[in-house]
Formats: C-alpha cells, sequence, structure tokens
C-alpha cells in the first residue's frame, strides 16, 4: 500500500554524529572492546581499515535509521535510497521474527549539511517487495528488483510518495533468493542494464509473454544459448529488450563506464576460491556450465584445466570469453565505474567493488590488453581484521563525487543465512576534509545540463541526458563542443547524446575517424544501437589499428551474415589473443558454414602449419569442423591435441563419433584412452569394435581414475583384480570407494558377502570397512547380517556395525532400532550414528527414543562467544567431522563448500550458527535434493547439473559425481533441511572447533 512518508526519530545517533570525529582506535584499544560494543554504531569506524591515507571514512546512517540493506542509489539531490530487508529468506530462517507490515524502501537526507542524515522517509512498505536486491532511481520512476518481479514505482509529483506501482518484468524466478534479479543501472548509451543470478528462469513482459532474441527464440534457461546468469539492456520504457552474456553464477550487479563497455562481478560455488571480475563481451558465454551440456565444472573432460579455478569457469573450452581477474574467495556484491574526480586520481575512471565474503570494499585499475583487459587489485576499506561483520552490500557514486556504501551489517553473508537483525549502516568515503554537500541541480539551461551530464552520480546524468535529448537542436552546438574539448569519457558522453539527435548518424560516421581508439568503439556501439545497416562502415572499421575497435566490430555482426568484414577481421587475427577470438566466434555464430570455408582457401593449402588457422578451427563450429579437427590431431601426435580433442565435444554428436572412430584407426596408442573416454557409447546397444578396444587398452591404463572410469562406462568384467587390489589397497579414498561400487555394479552383492565371511578375521574386517562404504539399502542389509550374528567375533561385528553409516542406510538401521533388533552389545555404536544421523528426521526420532537432548537445547551462544577454545583439539574435531564432506586445503573430501578461507568469510558468530543450524545457511547449489527413481529408488544428494540427457549427483559424503539417466529419473524435489547434520558436540568441543575454524584464512 501506498502510504505518507514518516520521520524517524534518531535522536540517539544524532547526538553521536555531532561529536567531533574521534581518532580511529589502535588495535590494541579495539582489541579490549567488548563483541557488544563492537557492534555499536559509535565504534562502526574503528572497525574498518581505510586502505588510503588520504581518505577518510565516516558514518552517513546506521540503526535506528534502518537496518538491513541489500541495495542502495543515490538521487541528483544527494538522497540515499535503500532496500531493506527485514523479512530475508523467512522459510530458511525461521528463527527469526518478521515484520508484518513488510519491508521497506527508506530515503535518507542530510538536511543541516554535517554529513549524517538525520532525515528518513518511508517511500514504499509492503510484502510485495521483501528482500528486494535492486532499487534505482531514475527521474520520477524507481525500479525495484524483487524476484521474480522488476516494479517500476511512479513519483510524478515527486512528493516522495508513489502514485502508481506497475509491473515491468515477471517470470523471472529466484523468489527470495540471492541469486535472483538485481538492481538497474543507467548508461551513457540512453539504455538502462541489468542482470540475474543463476536462479533467474527467464525474462516476462507483464502480459506473460516471453522475452524473444533476435533469432525469435526465447530467452529462458531452457533455451539454447541461454543459461543460469544473464546480463539485459533495455529502453527506459522497457522495450528493445536484449540479453548480452549468459552463462555467469551469481552476477551480483553490472557497471558501464562512458563508452558503453560492461563489468561485472561473479561469485563462485561456495569455497572454491575462483570469484571473479569479468569483461562483459556482448553475446559471450561465460562458461559456469559446460555450454552444450550444462554439466559442472567439477564434471572429468578431456583438456581440464589445471587449477580449480580454470575448471570453475571452463577457461579451455572453445567459446567460453576469458575472465579479467581471480579475486578468490569471496561474496561478490555492488559494482561501479568510478568516474568522477574527488576521488585521487588512480581510482578515477576505474572499476570500484564491494565484496561482503572477505569485508572489503576494492577498485580494479583495468588495461587494454590486445582485445581485452589486464586488471590489478588495489584495497580501499577492509573489516576483515577487525570487524568481519562489515558486510558491504554496494557502492554507490554521490553527486559530489563521493563514494557511499551500504553495510548489511552482520555475523555472515551468503547460503541466504541471516543472523542480526537490527542493524546496518552507509558509510560515506571521501578526501580528509571535505564535506558533504550538494548543489540543487538546474535542469532548466543547455550550460547547466551540459554540466550534469558529466556528472558520476547516475541518477543526475540520467535526468541531464533526457533533458538534452528532449531540447535537441538546441543544445546541439554545447554538445559538440563538449564533444570536441572535453576530457574523453566526457567527449562519449556528449556523443551518445548526439546519436539521438535526428541527423545522430552522422555523429556516427565522424566518431568512427576519431583519433582516440575508445570514441572509435562507442561508434561501433552506436552503429548497433542505432540501427544502422551501413555495411561499408563496418568494413572500413574492420581495418582498424586498434584490437578493441575490431573487436567491437566483430561483435556488430552477431546476427547478421557478412563474410566480407568477418574475413578482413580474421586477417588480423594473433594467436594469442582469446579476447579477439571469442569475438570472431560471436561474430560467426550461424554462419560457420560460410565463412570457414572461405577463410581455409584463403588461407592456403598449408593451413595447419598456422597456428592462427588451427585457432580459428578450434573455435569454429561448421558442419565439417570435427573432420577438421581431426586432420589437425593427425598432423601433430602430442600433448597439445587434448584441446582440438575437446573441441570435437562441441561439434554435432554424429559428427564427433564419426571423426573418432575414424581417428582410432590412425591415432597414436596414447590417444586412443581420449577416443574412449570422449567417444559416445551406448551399453545397451555396444559398439563392438569400441568394446573390443576398451578391453584391450583396459589393462595398460597407468592412471587409477582413468581405469575406473573406462571400466565403470564399458562395463568390463575382466578387470576384477585390479578392481580388488584398488578397493584394498589405494591410498586415494575416493578411487578405492569408486572400486567398491564398480565392483558391486559388475559382480554383485553375493561376491561382497563372501569376503565378508572370509575365515581369516583381518581380512573380513577389511572388506568390511572397504565395501561397507557403499551407502545403499543393499549394503545396509548385508551388513546388518554380520552385525547381528552373534556368531562372528566382537570385533568383526563392531566393524559392521560402524560401517552401517550413511544417509542412504541409516533409514534400515533406523528400522532396526525401532523394532528393537539391534542386539544391547551393539546398540551404543547405532545410537551415535542415529543421533548424529545425516537425515534430521532420523536424528529427532532418535533423540526421542533414546533420550538425548538436542545441541540447541542445551547452548548458551553469548556464553560460548566469550570463550577461547583449543586451536590443536578443534583441528582434530574438524578432522573428525569436517573432512567427511567438506576440503581444507588439500585435506576432506569436496562435498560441501570448501572451508579453506571460512574464516574469512564469516564471523565467530556466524561459525557457531552455520555449525548448529545448519539448514539456517545452505549455499546455492548445496541443497538437499531428494531423487525419486522409476524403480522406486529413492536417495538423497546435492544435484550438480541437469544435462539433456543425464541428472549428476553427488551422493553424501563422497567427492564423486555419479550420473543417473533423465529417463530413469521419476522427480527431483528439494528438501528444506541441509545434508549437514548437527554433530552431538558438547559446548567445549564447540568452542575449540570454531576456535581451530577462525583461523582458516587467506
Amino acid at each position: 500500500m501506498f502510504k505518507k512518508f514518516t520521520i524517524l526519530s534518531l535522536l540517539g545517533f544524532l547526538l553521536f554524529s555531532c561529536e567531533k570525529k574521534p581518532a580511529q582506535l589502535s588495535d590494541e584499544e579495539y582489541s579490549k572492546l567488548t563483541d557488544e560494543q563492537k557492534r555499536t554504531p559509535e565504534h562502526a569506524l574503528d572497525g574498518i581499515i581505510v586502505a588510503d591515507d588520504r581518505l577518510e571514512l565516516t558514518l552517513f546512517a546506521s540503526e535506528p535509521m534502518m537496518s538491513n540493506p541489500t541495495n542502495m542509489d543515490i538521487d541528483d539531490r544527494g538522497r540515499v535510497w535503500i532496500a531493506e530487508a527485514y523479512n530475508y529468506r523467512t522459510a530458511l530462517n525461521p528463527r527469526n521474527p518478521t515484520r508484518a507490515e513488510g519491508d521497506r524502501i527508506l530515503i535518507m537526507e542530510d538536511t543541516d549539511g554535517d554529513g549524517v542524515a538525520d532525515e528518513s522517509k518511508v517511500f514504499y512498505q509492503g510484502n510485495d517487495i521483501n528482500a528486494a536486491l535492486g532499487i534505482a532511481v531514475f527521474g520520477d520512476k524507481v525500479y525495484v528488483s524483487v524476484s521474480p518481479y522488476v516494479y517500476v514505482f511512479t513519483d510524478a509529483d515527486g512528493d516522495d510518495v508513489p502514485e502508481k506501482k506497475e509491473i515491468l518484468f515477471e517470470g523471472v524466478g529466484g523468489e527470495q533468493h540471492d541469486h535472483g534479479m538485481h538492481s538497474f543501472t543507467f548508461a551513457p548509451d540512453g539504455k538502462l542494464y541489468f542482470n540475474y543470478g543463476n536462479a533467474g528462469e527467464g525474462l516476462h513482459y507483464a502480459d506473460g509473454s516471453p522475452i524473444l532474441d533476435p533469432l525469435s527464440r526465447e530467452v529462458n534457461n531452457k533455451t539454447q544459448p541461454y543459461k543460469e546468469g544473464m546480463v539485459f539492456r533495455m529502453n527506459p520504457d522497457g522495450s528493445d529488450v536484449e540479453v548480452l552474456g549468459w552463462n555467469f553464477r551469481n552476477n551480483y550487479e553490472v557497471a558501464t563506464d562512458s563508452y558503453g563497455r560492461m563489468w561485472q562481478s561473479d561469485n563462485d560455488d561456495d569455497g572454491n576460491r575462483s570469484t571473479r571480475i569479468n569483461y562483459v563481451m556482448d553475446y559471450g558465454n561465460y562458461g559456469f556450465k559446460d555450454e552444450f551440456t550444462g554439466a559442472d565444472w567439477r564434471a572429468r573432460r578431456v583438456n581440464m584445466e589445471d587449477s580449480v579455478y580454470q575448471q570453475h569457469w571452463h577457461l579451455n573450452d572453445p567459446g567460453v570469453v576469458p575472465n579479467l581477474l581471480q579475486t578468490y574467495a569471496g561474496s561478490p556484491t555492488g559494482i561501479l565505474v568510478y568516474e568522477g574526480k574527488l576521488l585521487p586520481e588512480e581510482y578515477q575512471n576505474q572499476i570500484i567493488h564491494s565484496d561482503a565474503g572477505p569485508n572489503i570494499v576494492r577498485a580494479y585499475p583495468v588495461v587494454p590488453s590486445g582485445a581485452g583487459f589486464d586488471a590489478k587489485i588495489i584495497n580501499l576499506l577492509d573489516g576483515n581484521s577487525r570487524d568481519n561483520w562489515f558486510r558491504p552490500s554496494d557502492v554507490t557514486v554521490a553527486p559530489d563525487g563521493s563514494l557511499f556504501i551500504s553495510d548489511w551489517y552482520d555475523p555472515g553473508v551468503g547460503g541466504h543465512a541471516m543472523g542480526d537483525l537490527d542493524k546496518g549502516r552507509v558509510y560515506r568515503l571521501a578526501p580528509k576534509d571535505v564535506d558533504y554537500t550538494v548543489t540543487k541541480p538546474d535542469y532548466s539551461s543547455v550550460p547547466s545540463l551540459i554540466n550534469l551530464l558529466q556528472s558520476p552520480n547516475r541518477a543526475t546524468h540520467f535526468k541531464a541526458f533526457m533533458a538534452l535529448v528532449e531540447k535537441g537542436e538546441e543544445a546541439k552546438d554545447a554538445l559538440e563542443k563538449l564533444y570536441t574539448e572535453g576530457e574523453s569519457r566526457m567527449r562519449a558522453r556528449a556523443f551518445w547524446v548526439l546519436t539521438k539527435l535526428p541527423n545522430g548518424n552522422d555523429y556516427i560516421k565522424t566518431a568512427a575517424t576519431d583519433t582516440d581508439e575508445n570514441i572509435r568503439m562507442a561508434a561501433i556501439r552506436a552503429y548497433r544501437n542505432n540501427k544502422m545497416s551501413d555495411v561499408s562502415f563496418l568494413l572500413e572499421m574492420a581495418g582498424d589499428e586498434s584490437a578493441q575497435v575490431r573487436r567491437e566490430v566483430a561483435l556488430a555482426l552477431r546476427y547478421k551474415s557478412n563474410p566480407e568484414v568477418w574475413l578482413k577481421l580474421v586477417d588480423s587475427y594473433e594467436s594469442g589473443d582469446r579476447w579477439y577470438l571469442e569475438a570472431l566466434g560471436i561474430a560467426a555464430e550461424g554462419f560457420w558454414d560460410d565463412y570457414l570455408p572461405k577463410y581455409l582457401e584463403a588461407s592456403g593449402s598449408g593451413w595447419m602449419e598456422s597456428q592462427d588457422a588451427k585457432d580459428i578451427v578450434w573455435r569454429s563450429r561448421a558442419s565439417n569442423t570435427a573432420e577438421l579437427l581431426g586432420k589437425i590431431i593427425l598432423s601433430q601426435p602430442g600433448r597439445e591435441n587434448q584441446a582440438f580433442y575437446r573441441a570435437l565435444d562441441f561439434q554435432a554428436p554424429s559428427s564427433k563419433n564419426e571423426t573418432l572412430k575414424a581417428l582410432l584407426a590412425n591415432a597414436p596408442e596414447e590417444d586412443q584412452l581420449i577416443i574412449l573416454r570422449q567417444i559416445n557409447f551406448d551399453p545397451a546397444s555396444p559398439d563392438r569394435e569400441i568394446l573390443a578396444l576398451a578391453k584391450q587398452t583396459a589393462g595398460s591404463i597407468a592412471d587409477d581414475r582413468d581405469f575406473l572410469d573406462i571400466v565403470s562406462k564399458y562395463g568390463l568384467t575382466d578387470q576384477k583384480d585390479r578392481l580388488e587390489k584398488l578397493v584394498y589397497q589405494s591410498d586415494n579414498n575416493q578411487h578405492s570407494q569408486m572400486a567398491a561400487n564398480s565392483y558391486a555394479s559388475l559382480y554383485g552383492m553375493n561376491a561382497i558377502k563372501n569376503t565378508f565371511a572370509d575365515s581369516d578375521q583381518a581380512k573380513a574386517i577389511s572388506s568390511i570397512e572397504k565395501f561397507g562404504a557403499i551407502d545403499n539399502e543393499d549394503m545396509a542389509k548385508l551388513l546388518s547380517e554380520v552385525y547381528t550374528d552373534e556368531s562372528k567375533s566382537m570385533e568383526t561385528r563392531t566393524a559392521a556395525m560402524e560401517a552401517a553409516k550413511g544417509y542412504n542406510s541409516e533409514p534400515y538401521l533406523w528400522e532396526l532400532a525401532k523394532a528393537d533388533e539391534i542386539p544391547a552389545e551393539m546398540l551404543p555404536i547405532a545410537q551415535k550414528i542415529l543421533l548424529s544421523s545425516w537425515n534430521g528426521t532420523i536424528r529427532a526420532e532418535a533423540n526421542d527414543k533414546f533420550g538425548e537432548d538436542t545441541p540447541k537445547s542445551t547452548i548458551d551462544l553469548p556464553k560460548l562467544l566469550t570463550q577461547q577454545g583449543d586451536v590443536a583439539k578443534g583441528l582434530l574435531i574438524s578432522d573428525n567431522y569436517c573432512l567427511s564432506c567438506h576440503k581444507i586445503g588439500e585435506k576432506g573430501i569436496d562435498f560441501g563448500p570448501g572451508l579453506s578461507e571460512i574464516g574469512d568469510k564469516l564471523s565467530k558468530e556466524g561459525l557457531f550458527n552455520a555449525i548448529i543450524n545448519p539448514s539456517e545457511g545452505i549455499g546455492f547449489g548445496y541443497e538437499t535434493q531428494l531423487v525419486k527413481l522409476k524403480d522406486g529408488t529413492e536417495f538423497t544428494c546435492i544435484v550438480n547439473s541437469k544435462t539433456e540427457n543425464d541428472l549428476v549427483v553427488k551422493l553424501v559424503a563422497t567427492a564423486e559425481q555419479k550420473i543417473y539417466k533423465l529417463v530413469d529419473v521419476e522427480s527431483v524435489t528439494q528438501l528444506d533441511e541441509s545434508l549437514m547434520p548437527k554433530f552431538p558436540l558438547s559446548e567445549t568441543e564447540l568452542v575449540d572447533l570454531v576456535s581451530y575454524l577462525e583461523t582458516l584464512r587467506k
């Protein structure tokens, strides 16, 4: 509902703010504060280190004026707008209270000029905007992103009370989800840019009709090539929506510079230290999932990258745009390009970004490199070493050029968890002794509008842009003067307005000859925006000396057949410039059968001697590309062929298989394993030639993992001895488990049962320990036959009882326990398993039966927060509990999120809560999924990916991916409960464990 605004009482905060700002506490002084003192607004500035001593951080607003800001904007009057999220992910945080009236959009203002907000208005409040992730103020319109909708509020009379609320987009998906629709931003080309993360499912207009691309394909996560997170742009009225990039994980915001270039951050799967910054090249695939199959980044593949970071984004695959920068562990949030003059020169015209995970705000100075860019990191603000509740959620530039930072302020971030509901801050960063002053903007005169067009504040820039376009010819001379005499980026801003005038195309042609390559790039972008069709223009620009300009020409060819321009562009390609190669691939999409033959003909019969030509073939998708890749492979035996084998995966399956079969007869012996791994094989109608080769090759495969893959893929039953050896003797626990599962699949449970009955007790126990790790009901029953058999030794029965744990085994164990069928001497072990069961229902029922208190009912968290535990003991507890599902460094199992830097991500309180209440902070992509197969089998797991034919999962406490055919899957249902159990730890053990986890930092 629409309400008149309210003014909130801020007496306590104002009394503090009016005092002279004291010097920041020293490390020693800060360490003496209690945790409660550290969390107060009075000490907010003491908890954040400003890396540049020329700059000063001030507190603009905090609780009780506001709380939990998810996103922020600043209007042309210098007022700060925030979207609050008090009612945040309520289903996943059931202990948290809710605000019945719904969440709020606040406007906060400094009316007395002291740099501190003293007035707050509620622009809108309602349950329809609960936990909105985006707010953007453009003139009399306010865009609010709250999945599955985007709302536009209109305040035509400027009284800060909206007259209407309209749906701009619907059907986005990602309701109450951090990976849903994010905020909108105004770009100097006059368009609005926005994005959503990989909880987004598609984009629909308010009437329910889908957004279509230029080929009339629906833009959603079920239509190739679109998948995962995406970037869009549109006209301010919602027309001419375009999808500009896809296959991100959680691209939180998109930032544009004055030349029209796009920049983003993107979050990795939690704990994999692969958060990234992207230059977003239009129409690019950014590699989170396999482009063709949608498979998870962990899926084994030919030419798999050497590092987790490169694997995570499929950076060795043709068709993936490179990353700009790796920022390691993080939960990235707001991003902008700072085009003001108030901050020191090294921050001007550079990316500035907030990351709530490591409690940091950074700048990323960027320099061109070929058709792409290089970047470095400069820290601006750091809360990690002092107050790791500092959770910067957004960065925004005010009209005076100062940088504002909103702070979610919470013990943790990510996984939809929320530990604090009442706190939240907004800071201002500016040079020392520079007060916050905002002059009332004048939009009536052309000279004033020219000045306002150059504002670093996007709300001001928007209004000036629109006013100048409306003035048209009246503003032309002044705009031309700025274009001729201004600084490069301000010249670009004038240029964009000039392109909107009646003779705008003439300015585009003029800009195409400019001495500044950035202006020439903008000219090509404007050519696209104005829907020009002069082919001679692109042909001329294709010969530009700048690779940056030629990149833009290539992107302008998307959806348009123009072999002459493409061939001219490809002629200047130099091997090693991956950005340029991908731009050429983007341009050729849909036209490879026309372009590639002409290119190879021009290259001559010796094209395979040219690395440039081989790169082009590697990237191509022509109908004869697979055949050409085969020729390259045969011409150059060796390791470098793996890239060309991998490229076959992006060709038509029939062509790929034909080429691989042809290679079998001629490829060197060392390539046969690659071919066997890569070629499509159907066990139901096996190709006898390929099966024979698999049998012939398997025994000589040196790598155990490769051996297991081939045995499993081809169902080879003649490798029993080596499988047994791997089960019993492998130093790699993952390989041992894989071998045990393959053994059971190939030879059946009876073969394993016989090993359990070995007359040699030591061998029987070893078999139970190794094969008992198979987590299914059949194994649970087999183990029960051992531990209930009183004729067997106590040692043997104990081993079987201890092996009876596992998510899919414990239901059978619980049924025996309920029926009192577990022998008394085995019951203590069974109780321990059931009381720490992976299954919450079993755990709760076991507590009722065995009379144990749950940890939650006895834990005094405030008391625990004051205690320091034994780190060495915490390490041992971690080894016993955490490593069964998490990796810490090189140790552990890659099932749940990595913990190697968890001390940087979560505060002490956040760590306690993650252990005590694991279901309140489940990382996206790690949710519990209940899979039902058509044969009646049920199991819980993590779903890594769903391809056209396969469901790829990780079963509980295993790192190995298991593939099920979709035709065999009845249903997949997401459950609210985490797969992580509530471990039966004492308070002392909890404190020790948290003290150890706090030490896990970068």
